[in-house]
Parts: structure tokens; C-alpha cells; sequence
């Protein structure tokens, strides 16, 4: 019981947390990753803890693990926390700490966490984006004003990343919020015709 109820929990938080991430960001191959990357801990963990070396070895995994990228290819910074969780629930699970109640306690913090933050309705109209202007523009007011006016945004904060006088370019660092759909009103509709109109039989005089 003591290791089936934290295997039992981690399965059921993966498949949790898997699901809501391709729902919210389609990409099926990291969802094979963060599968991979979370059973292979799980047996690991699993096989190597014990008492004396259950702490020690949780966070070597934990600080090990951390460091790996993929140079191969970019992830964004929420698919990098799906990652974490992947790899936390995965200890979690293995060295089940504690009584038996905490780690599917953990689990389950952790997963409430990411489905409450990583919602669609948190935040909607935040964004980040890096661009590259066609001018160098030295004056970050300037330059502002000039995203807000091509993008149709409100810009919260900016990074210049790169100034470019020979080849008349800036690359910046965005963060802005969008604009409210403006409102369009519905057209009046057309008066209606009679009924004699409608049979062609109004007389013109």
C-alpha cells in the first residue's frame, strides 16, 4: 500500500497534467517527454531509494535532470515548467516522503497549481514577444510608441535587445497586453416591405 498509493497518485496527476498541456499547447512530442521523462524517474527512484540516501538522491536527480536541454530544439518557458512537474512528481512518487498521505498530497498541490496558473482565462491578454524592428531606434519612448502603433497593443515594459545603425534595425524584447475587440454594431435591419409590395401590387402614381 505504501508504494502503490504514490504510483496510483503520480499516474493518474501525469495524465492530469499531460492532457492539459496538449489541450492548451499541442505539441505531441514533448507530451511523449514529459511521459518519458516522469516513469523513467519514477523506476529509478524507485529501485535506488532507500533511507539513508532517499533525500541525497532525490535532489542529485532533481539538480541533474534540471540541467539538460534540448539544443536541438526550443521550448517555451511553460513547457519548461511542465517539464519540472513532470520530473517533480516523479520523485514525488518514488521516494513517497513521510507518511503515506504526503507525497499524493504534494502531487496533488502541484497539479492544481498548474491547471489554476496555465488556464486560458489567467491573464488572457498578456503577451511576450521578440521583435525586429525595420529602424534603429535609440529612444525606448520612441520606440514604444512605434509598437504600440504598428501592433495595436499596450506595451507594459520593453528590453532592447539590439541596435543596428548599418543595418537600420532594433530587436527588442516585448511584453504588452492586447487591446479589447472593439465592438461592432449590428447593422439595422432593412424596414420590412408590406405585404402588397411583397405581391407587386402597389400603384405607382
Amino acid at each position: 500500500m505504501t508504494v502503490a498509493l504514490p504510483l496510483v497518485v503520480d499516474l493518474l496527476a501525469l495524465a492530469v497534467v499531460v492532457s492539459a498541456y496538449f489541450r492548451r499547447h499541442q505539441r505531441r512530442d514533448l507530451v511523449l517527454a514529459y511521459v518519458a521523462l516522469n516513469v523513467g524517474v519514477l523506476a529509478v527512484t524507485m529501485m535506488l531509494s532507500s533511507g539513508s540516501v532517499g533525500a541525497g538522491l532525490g535532489l542529485g536527480l532533481f539538480g541533474v535532470l534540471s540541467i539538460i536541454r534540448l539544443r536541438s530544439d526550443q521550448i517555451t518557458q511553460e513547457e519548461i515548467a511542465y517539464y519540472f512537474v513532470a520530473l517533480a512528481l516523479g520523485l514525488l512518487a518514488g521516494l513517497h516522503p513521510g507518511p503515506v498521505w504526503v507525497a499524493p498530497a504534494l502531487s496533488a498541490l502541484i497539479v492544481i497549481a498548474m491547471l489554476v496558473v496555465d488556464h486560458p482565462m489567467v491573464l488572457p491578454r498578456a503577451r511576450r514577444q521578440m521583435l525586429t524592428m525595420d529602424r534603429a531606434v535609440p529612444v525606448e519612448s520612441e520606440l514604444q510608441a512605434l509598437i504600440e502603433e504598428r501592433l495595436e497593443v499596450d506595451v507594459k515594459h520593453l528590453i532592447v535587445q539590439e541596435i543596428d545603425f548599418v543595418r537600420d534595425m532594433t530587436v527588442v524584447d516585448v511584453r504588452f497586453r492586447t487591446r479589447p475587440a472593439p465592438q461592432v454594431e449590428a447593422a439595422p435591419a432593412p424596414a420590412a416591405h408590406s405585404a402588397l409590395d411583397e405581391a407587386g401590387l402597389v400603384v405607382q402614381r
